[in-house]
């Protein structure tokens, strides 16, 4: 992409927009350099809380592939199993002897993560999901170890049971742990937002050194489409910026001696010098690694369902096989008592349990993909359906992140289609936004294009060629008052009122005088008012936030009737107001796609991320939206209200299951001669997980892709052709 030659004079309270907030680097870093191998990254991020503490993704892979293979000739040879099913295992010296080593291998390779998981569970006192599997996998392997060693008789072959325990519990882990976020990510791709080199000027001229060589005091040189290596002055030159990866908002912004630059800001057009003031985790970009970080570890604590179901299946079975113990050795018969207590403990391993919410999330996920909605971190699915408030970023978000031509405004005998031609013929060869937006405009008009020569660049002000013999200047307010020409009353009035309203201004100028003006505006998005809408129909609450002007966001908050706003945030408190809502009793969904964002996206309860965003904003969410439709939103909504269904109704029979077969295999019914042996048991438990399996494949029944896209005009309903739109025309982007 050419660089841009034409700087701009713009109102800083309009809100013009440019490219998506992921610039190309022109310093030849790779600003996703290790993106690629994204998913080997996930294989080995190590959790450091909650039951996942220490382990990784891969470790819970290559655990169940290795126990899956082992389990199959464990299964194969038990005898319980051939019973079961009816044939007999073949025999051949040391056969009887494959269950036990296997499974010995299956319980102390396979099932240490969950012996260890158990232990600090117990040793926290707050048993949950692994003490609970620690537990059934103990007794299952003491009790079928005694009984391969034919010790007190007794009949309790559990290696078959013993074995898919631990392949479905290595595999729902696998699956929850796949579905859980990263933090490392965004932190990741904060870093990757500086260059690895500096030009720092020295007496001898200048040298390239690495940034962290880089000392406050240094003078260093930024040239054209190089991102700043830290915070610093400008000393020398003149530039705009492009801060959108930093304050979200896609406008340039000029730059001149004594203005402030942050680190990871791209120089669009311009070489400057600047005064190093601040480097390493001094600067704003750190700042942000460290809210994001912050953020992320706050939410990070959040119990699953799943874990809540398992803390009460514990104390449930212990319970019930100490009782069965006593019970069943006061009625005199202590090997039925041990064969009861040990059914009990067995039959309470968590099967079904172990994968009705992973089975849920798994499908869920593949189903969002579907509709565009990439869901990376499990408890934003879970916690969805709770959301209050669901707060959008403006820029990009609800609007389409770029500047369109909106109305146009003529001097007395001047057609609005020759003041368009003549402004395009000027705008022609820059690849600035706004410029973009003019030729754009001109050319879905069909308008003639116009020859410009002898183009000239006015730093903060506009630009000028020569077109059809006349001198053509396009500028802002700065360029009227450098060439001291005066706009007529009546068009005064007009671009007051565009003014008023947040929009950005340039006039038209021929040979020094007024041909009238064009208003820019980054424009709403159709869907957004649909999104909105349905939103509120749902009963959750929209709010909006933006670094502009309060009569910017205004204007759109009237037109997409929201109902709060927070106007002229700065790029730090974005994640206090997330703050401040939540301490009004919401819970909070936060919608955004700039780096300012990602604090915010990691404080909410749910962070979204726009897909055309920046990776540092994807990487601090949970959810992430591919395309830039709003309204998917709403598939996150009917998803997670869905999926939690899909959870109960699965932790319900779980749950059920064992609250029903645990008093059976005590024996409360064995008066009446009803029992439920230990290969019954066992049985059930298999039927009870295809009935979680079963129950979760329906949430694929659910409808997500958002209504079709309408037909959107460049310009706004009332106004189909801006240059022969009246002045001041209704705006009507419905």
């Amino acid at each position: 992409m050419r660089e841009s030659t034409k700087p701009r004079d713009l109102p800083l309270t309009a809100d013009s927009a440019g490219p998506p907030s992921n610039p190309s680097r022109a310093d030849g870093h790779r600003p996703h350099a290790g993106h690629d191998a994204h998913d080997d990254h996930d294989d080995h991020v190590v959790h450091a809380h909650g039951q996942h503490a220490g382990h990784s993704t891969a470790m819970f892979k290559n655990r169940f592939w290795l126990t899956l293979a082992l389990s199959v000739p464990v299964v194969y040879f038990s005898p319980m199993f051939g019973d079961l099913l009816g044939y007999m295992p073949p025999e051949f010296p040391g056969s009887t002897w494959i269950p036990p080593v296997l499974g010995t291998v299956i319980f102390l390779y396979g099932g240490q993560p969950f012996l260890r998981g158990g232990l600090n569970e117990l040793r926290a006192r707050r048993p949950g999901m692994m003490l609970l599997i620690g537990m059934a996998i103990s007794v299952a392997f003491v009790a079928s170890w005694v009984t391969s060693l034919g010790l007190g008789g007794f009949d309790l072959d559990f290696w078959w049971e013993l074995a898919l325990l631990v392949a479905i519990m290595l595999l729902g882990h696998w699956i929850e742990m796949r579905a859980l976020g990263s933090a490392q990510g965004a932190l990741d791709a904060l870093a990757a937002l500086l260059p690895d080199e500096a030009e720092r000027i020295t007496d001898a001229g200048t040298e390239t050194v690495g940034v962290s060589e880089l000392r406050a005091g240094d003078l260093v040189l930024v040239r054209s489409g190089a991102r700043m290596p830290a915070d610093g002055t400008v000393t020398d030159g003149q530039a705009e910026f492009d801060e959108s990866m930093i304050t979200g908002e896609s406008k340039t912004v000029p730059r001149s001696p004594g203005d402030r630059v942050i680190a990871g800001t791209v120089a669009t057009d311009n070489t400057v010098r600047v005064r190093i003031t601040a480097v390493g985790d001094d600067t704003a970009l750190a700042g942000i690694q460290r809210l994001v970080a912050e953020a992320q570890a706050s939410s990070s604590r959040a119990q699953a369902l799943a874990d809540r179901a398992a803390a009460f299946l514990f104390y449930f079975a212990a319970g019930a096989g100490v009782i069965t113990f006593i019970a069943w050795t006061l009625l005199g018969n202590v090997p039925e008592a041990v064969t009861r207590t040990v059914t009990v403990l067995v039959i309470a391993c968590p099967h079904a349990l172990g994968l009705a919410i992973p089975l849920v999330v798994a499908i869920s996920t593949e189903q969002a993909a579907r509709a565009g909605v990439l869901i990376k971190n499990r408890m934003a699915l879970e916690r969805m359906r709770t959301v209050g408030v669901v707060l959008f970023d403006k820029t990009g978000t609800l609007t389409k992140g770029e500047p369109e031509v909106m109305e146009i405004a003529a001097a007395d005998g001047v057609s609005r289609k020759d003041l368009l031609a003549l402004a395009s013929a000027v705008e022609a060869d820059s690849e600035h936004p706004v410029a973009r937006a003019i030729v754009r405009a001109a050319r879905n008009q069909g308008l003639p294009v116009l020859r410009a020569t002898g183009f000239s660049s006015m730093t903060g002000r506009g630009a000028g060629a020569s077109v059809d013999g006349r001198t053509v200047q396009v500028g802002g307010p700065a360029l009227l008052r450098e060439l001291t020409v005066t706009e007529p009353p009546e068009l005064a009035a007009v671009t007051g009122a565009w003014m008023d309203r947040g929009a950005a201004v340039l006039h038209v100028l021929a040979d020094g005088k007024m041909l009238g003006a064009i208003s820019l505006e980054d424009a709403v998005r159709t869907e957004s008012r649909q999104a909105v809408a349905a939103l509120q129909d749902r009963g959750i609450k929209v709010a909006m936030i933006t670094g502009d002007a309060r009569q910017v966001a205004q204007a759109v908050a009237d037109e997409l009737n929201i109902d709060e706003v927070f106007a002229e945030v700065l790029p730090a408190d974005k994640d206090k107001k997330v703050s401040e809502l939540q301490g009004r009793g919401f819970k909070v969904a936060m919608v955004g796609d700039g780096v300012n964002d990602s604090p915010a996206l990691a404080r909410a309860e749910v962070g979204i991320a726009i897909g055309a965003g920046t990776d540092v904003a994807m990487e601090s969410a949970g959810v992430v939206l591919a395309g830039n439709d709003p309204r998917a939103v709403l598939s996150m909504v009917d998803l997670s209200r869905a999926s939690y269904r899909k959870m109960w109704q699965n932790l319900v029979w779980a749950t059920g299951y064992n609250v029903i077969s645990v008093p059976l295999a005590a024996g409360v019914l064995a008066f009446a001669g009803v029992m439920l042996s230990p290969a019954a048991g066992a049985v059930l438990m298999s039927v009870s997980t295809i009935v979680v399996a079963l129950n979760a494949q329906l949430l694929r029944r659910v409808k997500l892709n958002p209504s079709p896209s309408l037909r959107q005009s460049p310009w706004p309903a009332a106004a189909a052709d801006p240059a022969a739109a009246p002045p001041q025309p209704t705006r009507d982007d419905g």
